[in-house]
């Protein structure tokens, strides 16, 4: 059984979606109401905000699988950067986000995260991208220290909304060459 990962491409938005609605809760804090979670799936994780994201060529998704089953999800995303906080740090001229990175909780530790983490690094340096950058809730100590295997280093602060509540999200960056 050998993990692979590939380009998302349209067609993909359900799995994509529902790798979503199963995995974007690991990433919020205890606490968190599973109301605002699925709110926020609803609005941002549907198969039809996938299908727009897979059509926008500012958005690079990828995929990781083990005999076609998806396991995990990236997306990549060039261009402005709304958030002041990011802004102050980040250089969206010559940085490309990190927007998502998920997978399915029984399959953490398999090696398909890092496949996947691979993948996207990849797909991030062919963009012309000289930075990598990503916000991680700062109670998430699992993606933590993930994030840090793989060279990302916190180099700001920001705050994301899930329904309601505000998040605490450490700014994390790394280089791509």
């Amino acid at each position: 059984m050998a993990i692979t990962t590939r380009h998302a491409v349209l067609g993909d938005e359900l799995p994509l979606h529902r790798l979503a609605a199963r995995t974007f809760g690991l990433a919020c804090p205890p606490g968190t109401a599973q109301a605002d979670i699925d709110a926020f799936v609803a609005a941002h994780l549907s198969a039809e905000r996938f299908a727009g994201y897979l059509a926008d060529p500012g958005r690079t998704l990828l995929l990781v699988s083990e005999d076609d089953q998806p396991l995990g999800y990236a997306m990549l995303v060039r261009g402005p950067i709304a958030d002041p906080d990011v802004a102050a740090v980040v250089d969206a001229d010559t940085s490309i986000e990190l927007s998502k990175f998920y997978v399915a909780a029984e399959r953490h530790g398999s090696g398909a995260a890092h496949a996947l983490m691979t993948a996207t690094l990849e797909a991030a340096a062919a963009t012309g991208a000289v930075s990598c950058w990503l916000g991680v809730n700062q109670r998430n100590v699992r993606a933590a220290t993930f994030y840090a295997k793989h060279g990302f280093d916190i180099i700001g602060v920001k705050r994301f909304l899930v329904g309601s509540e505000w998040h605490d999200d450490h700014i994390r960056s790394r280089p791509l060459t």
